[in-house]
Order: structure tokens, then sequence, then C-alpha cells
């Protein structure tokens, strides 16, 4: 019985830290000075972001965002967005593994908190496949303006 406790306290924390990014969103707010602007929909729900993203040596100097959807994509994308601020390139692409192996892990994998951060509460939306876009939406929209950035340097 106490494990079904603890279990529905970890649940309880994971789903409040959600309900908290959505409500107090890090970096939300399109700015400039930006290289290249994305803009992702989740046509399963209708959820979209755009994304507005500056690198410069190799680091992460400016990420903003915009988007309206559910607190599951919003919260997600506000965690991305504090988790990589002013880090390198190679730090996003680790994130981005990390976070997809967990959103399809349906809710079995244990993900890493050193390299996820906050984000790790989304281990529970894992086990709902109809939530694992809106969990992705955003780190999909922020992977997609690195490669344009990437290709954009390659010349």
């Amino acid at each position: 019985m106490q494990g079904m406790v603890e279990m529905m306290s970890i649940e309880q924390m994971y789903q409040d830290i959600i309900l908290d990014y959505y409500a107090n969103p890090v970096a939300k707010g399109l700015r400039e000075p930006y290289q290249v602007e994305v803009h992702h929909v989740n046509t399963s729900c209708g959820d979209d972001i755009t994304v507005r993203l500056a690198v410069q040596g190799g680091a992460l100097k400016e990420l903003s965002w915009d988007g309206v959807g559910c607190s599951i994509s919003m919260s997600s994308m506000s965690m991305l967005a504090e988790a990589v601020a002013e880090k390198d390139l190679a730090t996003f692409d680790t994130a981005l593994a990390e976070f997809t192996r967990l959103m399809h892990g349906k809710g079995v994998v244990v993900p890493d908190e050193l390299i996820l951060g906050d984000a790790v509460a989304f281990a529970g939306v894992a086990k709902f496949a109809a939530r694992v876009k809106c969990a992705l939406l955003g780190w999909k929209a922020v992977e997609d303006a690195v490669t344009r950035i990437k290709g954009s340097t390659d010349d």
C-alpha cells in the first residue's frame, strides 16, 4: 500500500511541475535577434508553436517561442528552453535524444535527470501515445531550427 501512495505522490508532483511550467513559461514571447524561425503544428490536436533561435560559437544564444496548446506541449517547450539556454548544440542533441527515448519508452524508461532536469516530469506522459506528440512538439521545432542553422553554415 505504501508503494502505491509513493507512486501517486510522485505522479502528482510531476503533474504539479508540468502545470507550474504551463502557468509560468520560460522564454515565451518571440524575441530578436534570431537566425531562424520555425513553426510546427501537431495536426492531431491543433497545438502549434513558433520557435526563434540564434546560435553563436556553437551555443544556443537566444531561444524564444510562442504558441498555443495544451499544458503538456507548452510546458514541455518551457522546460526545454530552460534546460538548453546558453548551452552548446551537443548538449541540446543529448537532451533531445534522451527526451525522445523517454517519450517513446511507453512509461517504463527511467529518465536521466542530469540531462533532462525538470523534463523528467514527462515520464508518465509517455504512457499515453496520444500525448507523446504534444510533449515532443517543441523539441522537434527546436531540432528543425538547429538543423536549418547548421545547414546554413555548411556552405
